[in-house]
């Protein structure tokens, strides 16, 4: 039996390169001096299994990238490599601004102030982890000062919530998964995230609101990083779960504790620095991806 796993999932415009691509990430851990299995298709087209042994995970990553990159050239087809016991997880933590859904909640509200450029720029550099998440939510959460409280309801109707996602979490909660959205946004669009998709629960900061409108200022403490990856752990504590048996996904440098904490953490469409950093990339398919890395078939998933 084989002790790892390769799985490969091809976005829609790359499904008829997907086949040469797991011909040559074989050869490739077979150079290696891997024992490989044959292709054990998830979806025909779409994602495929190659069970592997004898050759170190990280190591099979980077010779199927280097062969299919050799081979074909850029190709929208995200691998994935580790171990194939306990994929299936019992926790999801997930991010929600650019993962689950597509927006950033701020930028949509400095778009109603006519700063949309500012704001979006302040937090992409947060999100690349080029500026400190607190100092730059503040600065950020400022600027809407005295928007009414009726802003928070517009700008909602603007959320697009990610392909995939709702699948990702029917899914995992059909098979007993316990559903989590960690969110460094704001509670107000979380809880209509969750309840809308269908997690079991929603973790973010709470604007201040008086008066009727923004006050321009978080509540304290924010949650950031830290919080995030604290919010993961003691949810794993009281579930006595391992973080083995946890999945995490985010796209921002304050996603990456939770994601290098967890058994499978993956960086979802990230921003350059996270994607330099995180164990397990998806840059091209989407959030059904993370159903596929974990051995399910497409006849499996739920809507």
């Amino acid at each position: 039996m084989a002790e790892s796993v390769l799985t490969l999932i091809a976005a829609p415009d790359s499904s008829s390169a997907l086949g040469r691509a797991i011909d040559a990430a074989a050869r490739a851990m077979t150079r290696d001096g891997a024992h490989v299995g044959g292709p054990d298709w998830l979806a025909p087209g779409v994602a495929c299994d190659i069970g592997f042994a004898d050759l170190d995970s990280d190591q099979a990553d980077a010779a199927c990238r280097a062969a299919i990159t050799q081979e074909l050239g850029s190709v929208a087809i995200d691998l994935l490599a580790q171990s194939g016991t306990g994929r299936r997880k019992a926790m999801l933590v997930a991010d929600m601004e650019a993962t689950i859904i597509a927006n950033e909640m701020l930028d949509e509200l400095a778009d109603l102030r006519g700063l949309r450029a500012k704001v979006s720029a302040i937090t992409a550099r947060a999100m690349n982890g080029e500026l400190d998440f607190a100092a730059a939510l503040k600065e950020r959460v400022a600027l809407m000062k005295g928007l009414p409280e009726s802003a928070l309801a517009e700008v909602a109707g603007r959320i697009r919530i990610n392909p995939g996602a709702r699948a990702l979490v029917a899914t995992m909660r059909a098979h007993g998964t316990h559903t989590a959205l960690v969110s460094g946004g704001f509670q107000v669009f979380a809880h209509r995230i969750r309840d809308e998709i269908g997690f079991d629960l929603a973790v973010a900061n709470d604007l201040v609101i008086e008066q009727g409108a923004l006050a321009g200022t978080v509540r304290e403490p924010i949650l950031g990083r830290e919080a995030k990856l604290a919010t993961l752990t003691a949810l794993a504590a009281e579930r006595g779960l391992p973080m083995t048996a946890i999945l995490a996904v985010g796209d921002g440098a304050n996603d990456l504790p939770m994601l290098t904490a967890a058994g499978l953490g993956v960086a979802y469409h990230a921003k350059p620095a996270v994607s330099a950093q995180a164990r397990w990339r998806v840059g091209h398919a989407d959030l059904t991806a993370l159903l596929y890395a974990q051995g399910y078939r497409r006849d499996e998933f739920k809507s």
